[in-house]
């Protein structure tokens, strides 16, 4: 009898971890960038193009494991422009609410996307990197308080706006209550321990090995 598939969790910050569904979706996610030499037969990736070249110049979306594979702070083949929701306006919106912004709508794995760009040369990561603290940090409360005091009610609507990352958080937190609830009831002989926090063991464990 085979085993019921449980899924892999996405990697911690600039980690990504190709088993986990959440990363390879995350991976495909488009970032503008500009050639600084040209790019031969790779044509085919620019739209609007003809030639079997592309162009030094050439302004391009393309999927950030493209983008990481090519990218080269030596060689200059490309440089990396910021997604608008990580540039300095909408960092000036996350630090006065960063509660008001519905990241699902903006980017559903703010989170995750944000630390990838640390990977690439740029004298705003530090801003960057703080802001993505700031808005986890701000936001993370009202997520978990939400999801305790939703017991078998209709949650479509809290979680429409959070980022896929806050939504396992809501979920774990959902889990958390309902095993508790249960508990209380005398339907579940322990509880145990959310699946967030088995996996973090899991990684610290195997960090002290190495």
């Amino acid at each position: 009898m085979s085993e019921a598939y449980s899924p892999v969790p996405p990697g911690l910050g600039r980690e990504e971890s190709m088993l986990s569904l959440d990363d390879i979706l995350m991976s495909h996610e488009r970032l503008p960038c500009v050639t600084e030499s040209a790019l031969p037969r790779l044509g085919f990736l620019e739209k609007s193009g003809e030639g079997d070249s592309i162009q030094q110049g050439s302004k391009m979306e393309l999927p950030l494991w493209l983008v990481k594979g090519l990218y080269d702070s030596k060689r200059r083949i490309l440089s990396v422009e910021l997604p608008k929701i990580y540039r300095a306006g909408w960092r000036t919106v996350f630090s006065a609410d960063a509660n008001v912004v519905d990241l699902h709508k903006m980017g559903p794995h703010y989170y995750g996307f944000g630390s990838q760009l640390l990977h690439f040369e740029s004298p705003e990561n530090t801003e960057i990197a703080k802001t993505i603290l700031q808005t986890f940090v701000g936001r993370f409360r009202r997520i978990m308080d939400s999801s305790q005091n939703a017991y078998n009610e209709d949650t479509s609507t809290l979680v429409a706006r959070l980022d896929e990352l806050e939504r396992a958080l809501f979920q774990a937190g959902q889990k958390g209550l309902n095993d508790f609830q249960s508990w209380e009831r005398g339907k579940a002989s322990q509880i145990t321990a959310s699946c967030l926090v088995q996996n973090y063991k899991k990684r610290k464990f195997a960090n002290t090995e190495n």
